[in-house]
């Protein structure tokens, strides 16, 4: 299940998982088939707890927790996105900022979740750093059963927002509205499919 993920740390890849990450791929697959703002709502859900371990280490480090609270905004229709995103690239430039592979990998996790409102396929990017965080924090001989943990996580996550999420009465974006558009993370799929 973590064979590639053992693989990259022995080559001492910064990034630890993928979209090719055997581990991710049911994920990868309920993902595939959810409307954007349900991807929204889950991205933002999941960042929280997230942000709340970062927040643990690092208490005067507000940008990561600007960016989910603007990127919040942006999803409800209440800024626009050069706001959003300027934040985002706050949490980005929080995580070059330190030294600290672990907390610098929750920090974009923070990021990727926050630009799930952009489009679809910056959601992978909360487990892709969030779960390097895990290994690094837990080290290569104990982060399977942490890791397993966290995809199950998000897992149920996403289910439950995938059944709660137009049940609620929430303001939208307008732009998050349409569902007549693709699930960018499936027209990815499928591309990387055909290659």
């Amino acid at each position: 299940m973590f064979s590639d993920v053992e693989l990259k740390i022995k080559k001492r890849n910064q990034l630890l998982f993928s979209r090719d990450s055997l581990c991710l791929q049911d994920l990868i697959g309920l993902i595939q088939i959810q409307h954007h703002r349900t991807l929204v709502m889950w991205a933002l859900d999941c960042a929280e707890v997230t942000l709340t371990q970062f927040e643990e280490k690092y208490p005067d480090e507000a940008r990561p927790g600007i960016c989910l609270v603007r990127c919040e905004e942006w999803a409800r229709g209440k800024i626009k996105m050069p706001e959003a995103r300027q934040a985002i690239l706050g949490a980005h430039a929080a995580a070059k900022e330190t030294n600290d592979q672990v907390y610098s990998a929750l920090c974009r996790a923070i990021g990727h979740a926050g630009a799930t409102v952009h489009v679809e396929t910056h959601a992978m990017g909360l487990p892709i750093y969030e779960l390097t965080a895990i290994v690094r924090k837990h080290g290569p001989d104990h982060f399977a059963e942490p890791v397993k943990e966290k995809i199950r996580f998000y897992e149920q996550r996403l289910h439950y927002w995938q059944e709660t999420t137009d049940a609620l009465d929430l303001d939208w974006a307008q732009f998050l509205l349409d569902d007549s558009k693709a699930n960018k993370e499936r027209l990815l799929g499928d591309k990387r499919k055909r290659t």
